[in-house]
């Protein structure tokens, strides 16, 4: 037997994890249960490696459920690029002696029933604030007889270590900076003491999950991009040409619509399908010798990435956690609502519809050009995402409807729909609310 708190306190790193549900984990138990959500992948997992030290120290294997769920607004895109991902993530677990079960349900009736099928010890699950999986471990929290724990695997400064919102990256910058050291190390896989060669229940589509398309009742009119796909594997291809090809130049070229100068990692850490903590692991230690280029400085460039990465991206994770209204107008701050309602009824030459918006039908030919490659690939330039808000804010009746109409296109096409460094790329430009109302410098941010 073991108390989940005791546990916890024992951990290297305890500020992840946040106990939901106490008590002891009692005999007789099969098996430690981790529910994946927000973290779908089979390595360099906090979640994950803290079932197994757990079921390590009780002898118990570790089985992994992932429940695939109605999402709002959630299309064919974001579901086959998710579950092409999940498709290796099994392949990953089943090489460490981990079953993948699969179901096809709400979250916490699926978590609860497995939990007593199985008869697990505990269950353990990452960590996500965004609304609707907030909700889902709520639920579940409330539904459990088994101790509960979440584990922070979104960030690298865990989120908990920050008790309150913070407005701008030149705050949270050097609260980051002072944990920094602590928190930013490589991320070892735990081995697995106890491995399991089969499923000790009906693995559900585990071996081929893309087969849960036919079940979803969603869009399918939003089609899958050609040119990229969901999966660790594809993920590390594109680490690669950013240290390789891309990092050194970083600094100049991410702003650059014409250029391919980004990281293009967006979509996989949203899906929780790399780790952002090995990510900035590998960029801060790579070197220009690994490739024979040692006479490249990528000095710039790391630091250019790392502030995007770590910084503006926790800052962005802060804002959801602390901001219940984090997708609304009402989330932004006073006095930039004020004074978008001081400009409310300023005279607008052009005005379009939902529709027309959607359509790409305006007069501006470079912002339909930008929302054509978000309908199409997915994906849309982080310095056009700007433009392309601050005009739907020009050409719309209202704040609020602009506000609407933004994150209606951006979670409908965007691969990364719905994630928070999106609703400030949004709420910013409509806003300005990532500088202080007495200032006009945004490079103090």
């Amino acid at each position: 037997m073991i108390d989940i708190e005791h546990f916890v306190q024992g951990l290297d790193q305890r500020q992840r994890v946040q106990v939901w549900h106490a008590g002891t984990c009692t005999e007789p138990a099969q098996c430690v249960l981790y529910w994946m959500q927000r973290a779908q992948r089979g390595r360099e997992n906090h979640a994950l490696n803290t079932a197994i030290i757990l079921g390590n120290i009780l002898h118990l294997p570790v089985v992994t459920l992932f429940v695939v769920t109605d999402y709002p607004l959630a299309n064919l895109r974001h579901y086959t690029f998710m579950l092409e991902g999940l498709t290796i993530t099994a392949q990953h677990l089943k090489e460490r002696g981990i079953p993948l079960i699969m179901r096809r349900g709400a979250p916490a009736t699926e978590v609860t029933q497995i939990a007593r099928e199985l008869q697990a010890a505990a269950v353990v699950s990452d960590m996500c604030e965004l609304r609707f999986p907030l909700q889902w471990r709520q639920d579940v929290k409330q539904q459990l007889e088994v101790p509960f724990i979440c584990v922070d695997t979104d960030t690298i400064v865990p989120m908990w270590c920050h008790p309150q919102q913070e407005y701008a990256a030149r705050t949270i910058r050097p609260k980051i900076q002072h944990l920094l050291p602590a928190f930013l190390q490589p991320l070892l896989d735990v081995e697995v003491q106890q491995p399991l060669t089969q499923p000790p229940c009906d693995p559900g589509e585990a071996e081929k999950p893309l087969r849960y398309l036919d079940s979803l009742q969603i869009d399918t009119s939003v089609r899958p991009p050609q040119d990229i796909h969901g999966g660790y594997t594809e993920a590390q291809k594109s680490i690669q040409r950013l240290l390789k090809q891309r990092l050194h130049a970083y600094a100049d070229q991410r702003n650059n619509p014409e250029l391919v100068g980004t990281s293009e990692l967006s979509a996989y850490l949203h899906f929780g399908q790399i780790s952002v903590q090995q990510l900035a692991w590998d960029v801060e230690h790579y070197t220009p010798e690994e490739t024979g280029s040692a006479h490249i400085d990528i000095t710039g460039g790391k630091a250019a990435y790392l502030e995007e990465l770590i910084i503006r991206r926790e800052l962005a994770i802060n804002f959801a956690f602390h901001n219940p209204h984090y997708d609304s107008l009402e989330g932004c701050p006073t006095w930039g609502r004020k004074t978008l309602q001081k400009h409310a009824s300023d005279p607008r030459e052009w005005i379009y519809s939902l529709e027309e918006f959607e359509q790409a039908r305006t007069h501006d030919e470079l912002w339909n050009a930008a929302q054509n490659e978000m309908v199409v690939t997915g994906r849309m330039h982080g310095y056009m995402r700007m433009y392309w808000a601050k005009k739907i804010l020009e050409w719309s009746e209202t704040p609020e409807q602009a506000f609407n109409i933004a994150v209606y296109l951006n979670d409908k096409y965007e691969l990364d729909g719905e994630m928070r460094m999106d609703i400030q790329v949004l709420a910013g430009p409509l806003v300005d609310s990532m500088t202080d109302p007495g200032t006009n410098d945004p490079s103090l941010a």
